[in-house]
Order: C-alpha cells, then structure tokens, then sequence
C-alpha cells in the first residue's frame, strides 16, 4: 500500500462542530474523490486544537502548515494550491497581529509557544476514534509497565513522587488518595471519573474526552491496579454527547483488542469501564454528591468522614478523580515521576489546562506550568485584551474562585499563591474581564449561578446565598446602603465556615475578593447610585444634549416604548419614568447627542 503524503487534521471539537468543521471534512472527502486523490491524502477528525478562537482549524502534515478560520468553500483552493500544487494557501494562514505577518507554523505562535501539552498531549494530533492512532503515540505502553513490571504500592509511589494534584479544583495528592483507596479491604472497589464540568466557560475535561478518550481509560486501568478495583465507572453530563459518543467508541475498541475485560495483556488483571449520565447539576461536581447521583439518588453532598476511599458507590471502596487528573497518569509512567516533577513549581508540580475565555483576543484552550504568571496567560498566550481596552480582572476557578486584579498579574499560578491571592485554581476556567465589566454586576452572576445550583441540603447555601443575592440584587438596582456592603461581607463569611460541601464553602469568594479589590464600585453603586461601567441598567439614565440634537426623529421612531418625544427639526426629549434603559436610542443616533449619566 502506497504510504499517504498529505494527512488533514481537521478540528472535530464541539466548538468547531458547530461552526461547520464536519461540513468541511465531508467536503475535504468529496474533492479528495473527485480529483483521484485517495492515495495522496487522508482526511483525519481530530480532538481540539485548542486555538478555538482561530477556528475552525485544518492542518497539514507533514509540513504542519496550520489554516485557520476555515469554511467549506476554501476547501477546493486548498486541495488544488497545497495538495496539488505544493503551495501554501497564504490568506489562510494566521496573522500574527502585532507584527502583521503570516506564521505557517503552530509552534512559531505566541498562542502556543508557552505551552506544554500533557494532559492535552494527543489532543489535534490523532484520531480519537482510532485505537491504533493512540496506541502509535505510546498509548497503553503505561498499562503494560505497571502491569508487568510494578506492584500496586511501586505504581502509587510512582505517582506519589511525580507531586500530581487533583486537578478538579481541590488539589490534594493524588498518590496519597491512591493510596488511602487501596487499604481498604472490600470484595468490590471502584474507580470513578468525574467528568461532570459544570463550571460557566469551562470546556477542559470535554476536549480531552473528545481529542483522546483512551488516555482516561489507560489512566483509569492503573488507578484500578493501584488499589485493587475491577470496576471504573465515567460519570460524565448527558449535554456533552460528541464526548459520550468518542468513549463509547474508545470502549467498544479497547475491549475487542483486549485492553478492557478480562485478563488484560494476559495478566490476569480484570477491569472494565460503564457510562453513568449526569442532568448538569453542578453540585455533583463535589464526589459525594456525583457518587449519589450515581446510584440514582439526589445529587447531594454528606458530611466526610467516611471519604469514598473508604464507603464510596455503593459503600463500597472507591477511588475519584477528574478527567484531566487522569489524563496525566499516562505520561508520568512513560516519562518517569522525576521528569514530570521537574515541571511546575515546588509545591504544584506539572501543569495545568485552562480555558481562557471572556474579554479576550485568543480564547482557546491552554495548558502550561505550573508557576506561569497571569500576565504570560493573559498578554503572550491570550494576546491581550480585546478591541485594546484596560483589563480589570480576571476570574479563576469559576463560580467557587475569585476576581484577581492588575495588581496581581504577576502572581505564578499554582494552588497555594492563588488562594493566598483570594482565589483558587478550580478545575481550570478562566474568565478576562475589561473596564466595561461591573465588578458588583459580576458578584451577582455568580451569586446568581450557585443558588441556581445549591442542591438545598445545608441552611448556609440554600438561604445564605439567596440573601446575598437578593442584597446584590438591592444595589446592581440603586438601592442599596452602606449597611448592605457590611451585611455582605459577615453573610458571606458566616456561608464560607458552615456549609456543608465545597459549593457552599466556596461560593461567597466572588463576593469577598470583588469587595476586597474593587470597594470603590460597591460605595460607587450605594452612595452616588452610579454603575460606571454603564452596566446596571436601573441606574442609567439616558439624556439627550439639545445643544447636538437635530431634530431627525430617528431616536423616537426606534424607541420600544416611546419614551421619547419631540418636533422634527427641534431637539428631543426623554421621559425617564417610561425609559426602560435598553440604549437603542443611544445605538441609532448618528450626532452623539445621547449620552448616559
């Protein structure tokens, strides 16, 4: 069989899905037929590439020249340019925006150039659907060294020594969780995958599912040896069906070549892995919880002690941890504890995968090392802030971090230095903020999302927060007082050192790191009844300067509710007690004439 010269890698992630990335594929299928080229080129659907704001993406092996923005109509040119021709489809390239140049090359881009893909190794470079693609990148060469060659204490020691960290967003070692999993004695144990990922902007634990859902499986084997479990149960949301659909494939591959089932590599090690649906509750995101949910009760957390290492799914011994955690496992037994440990920084080691996502010029997914600053991921790998406005702040672990400021760009990221900074890692969600957000409007959003979601059990999370929204509510409205501000930060206090799981405990750091960093805004919004951002629309009010005004009558005809009044010709009035602040008068006039005060 002639070997193929052109391999496409197309981005099949479900951010490039769903801007036309399977039309493409099937277009790129079509033309490659119709010009007779089946043994020149071969089409590949890829995990994330993870320059999603570049997509869709198609690369092109073996030149690694990487197209960007892609439609189904550029596919001709490139075939008949690059496949064809051998030359490079320039307007296609991506354009460095500071030095106004085209870069061929991934690896040559600032997005990528701080990266290091472990977790993400494979994720843009196989197909995910393919065993033979994974195991051709040293996919389950970690299973068959710990099989054949470690005891179950070798293996977790192996891990204990690489310094992994939970990578779900508590942090905790990893080995020692192995370790506490493996000691107790029971006929049945358990490893269980939360895949759950319930954080707003959050998307790491589904690329990796959907670019390289053997690396999770291979992870979940050893974890299974380590500690004397048979069973490993994917508790993963049903509204991430590409992600359910690339396991269920991996699953169905891995046991027909015998690296699922019975007597694995010839071993006499068992192991196999189920699906377990979750409805998006993001509470079960805290292992309790998923573990419930699981056994299809409420999604509701218990007070620990006993831990799942010791009274888990279905009481029985059971070991949790989350996608990207495992995704790691591979890697540290192909490469050595001592290489992985090398990476990061003394108390956080490795590194870790973010989606940066907000007010921001390369949203995408990354991943670097631990200890990289803020300001390397926002200015070198985010490319700045969008449209060149100030940046203001930036969210770390979702709903349970905080809002980190100017003042802490340069702070590493890692565990420890994030919480002292008044945030958190989290399982890795990364929000930019720019001058036009409203710092007390964002405290609300979140607010707003955990009491959405507090499962209800404890009195701290299910009336605490409803307080404190309702309190933020009173000012994002104008009516709040300073009395308020002080009720906030002793509410929100209390809600951290009572509620009974992590959502709860962690849900008032919104609150307190923006009344930490930004105070002027909540006095701003209490005492002046001003939101300078302009966002808290109940204290905005549109006026029209007669001085500019002209008379055109454009405003008034646009008004929803009629609110402005006025002769053609003379300047227009607006009445504030009908205005209902939607800002389409502001939109439509051409004079500036409309300004908000």
């Amino acid at each position: 069989m002639a070997k193929i010269k052109y391999h496409i890698l197309c981005c099949g992630g479900t951010g490039c899905h769903a801007s036309k990335s399977d039309v493409i594929m099937s277009r790129f299928n079509e033309v490659i037929n119709e010009k007779g080229l089946t043994s020149d080129a071969k089409v590949v659907a890829t995990g994330c590439f993870g320059f999603c704001e570049q997509g869709p993406i198609v690369k092109i092996l073996p030149d690694n020249t990487f197209y960007t923005r892609v439609t189904p109509e550029d596919v001709e040119e490139i075939i008949n340019e690059h496949i064809i021709k051998g030359r490079k489809v320039t307007r296609l390239l991506y354009t460095d925006p500071a030095k106004n140049e085209h870069i061929e090359d991934s690896k040559h881009m600032n997005f990528y150039k701080k990266q290091i893909r472990i977790a993400l190794r494979n994720c843009g470079f196989i197909d995910p659907e393919n065993i033979n693609e994974y195991i051709a990148r040293e996919g389950y060469e970690a299973l068959s060294k710990v099989l054949g060659e470690m005891t179950p204490q070798q293996a977790i020691e192996e891990v204990k020594l690489s310094g992994l960290r939970g990578r779900g967003g508590g942090g905790f070692p990893t080995g020692l969780k192995w370790e506490f999993a493996s000691k107790y004695q029971a006929d049945q144990k358990y490893v269980v995958c939360n895949a759950d990922e319930g954080d707003p902007g959050a998307f790491m634990d589904r690329s990796i599912l959907e670019g390289d859902p053997h690396s999770v499986l291979e992870a979940m084997e050893i974890c299974g040896y380590c500690i004397g479990a048979t069973k490993g149960l994917i508790y993963i949301r049903a509204e991430y069906p590409l992600a359910i659909h690339r396991l269920k494939v991996a699953i169905k591959q891995a046991r027909e070549v015998g690296l699922l089932g019975k007597d694995i590599l010839g071993t006499g090690f068992d192991f196999d892995v189920e699906l377990r649906y979750g409805a998006g509750a993001f509470v079960c995101g805290e292992e309790t919880a998923l573990i419930h949910s699981m056994e299809g009760h409420r999604g509701e957390p218990t007070v620990k002690p006993p831990f799942p290492a010791e009274s888990g799914y279905l009481k029985k011994p059971s070991n949790v941890n989350n996608v990207e955690t495992f995704a790691n496992i591979p890697v540290i037994f192909n490469k050595g504890a001592n290489w992985f440990n090398k990476i990061g920084t003394e108390r956080s080691k490795g590194t870790k995968v973010f989606a940066l996502a907000g007010k921001i010029n390369n949203v995408g997914l990354i991943e670097v090392p631990m200890g990289t600053t803020l300001r390397e991921v926002i200015y070198e790998i985010g490319g700045g802030i969008k449209g060149g406005k100030k940046f203001k702040a930036v969210q770390t672990g979702g709903p349970s971090g905080g809002c980190l400021t100017e003042k802490h760009l340069d702070v590493p990221i890692e565990y420890d230095t994030l919480i002292a900074a008044g945030s958190m890692m989290g399982s890795g969600g990364m929000i930019v903020m720019d001058e036009d957000n409203c710092m007390v409007s964002v405290a609300k959003f979140y607010l707003e999302f955990t009491v959405e979601e507090s499962c209800g059990k404890c009195t701290p999370c299910r009336i605490g927060n409803k307080r404190l929204h309702e309190i933020l509510d009173k000012i994002t409205k104008g009516h709040g007082t300073m009395e308020d501000l002080d009720k906030l930060k002793n509410l929100s206090q209390v809600i951290k050192d009572t509620a009974l799981c992590g959502l709860g405990q962690t849900s008032p750091n919104p609150v307190l790191s923006t009344i930490d960093n930004f105070w002027d805004e909540y006095v701003e919004h209490v005492t002046v009844k001003k939101c300078r951002a302009g966002v808290c629309t109940s204290m905005l009010k549109f006026v029209i300067d007669p001085e500019v005004c002209i008379g055109c009558t454009l405003c008034a005809r646009n008004c929803p509710v009629n609110a402005i009044t006025g002769e053609r010709k003379s300047p227009h009035q607006i009445n504030q007690d009908i205005c209902i602040k939607c800002g389409t008068c502001k939109e439509k006039c051409k004079f500036g004439a409309i300004s908000i005060k």
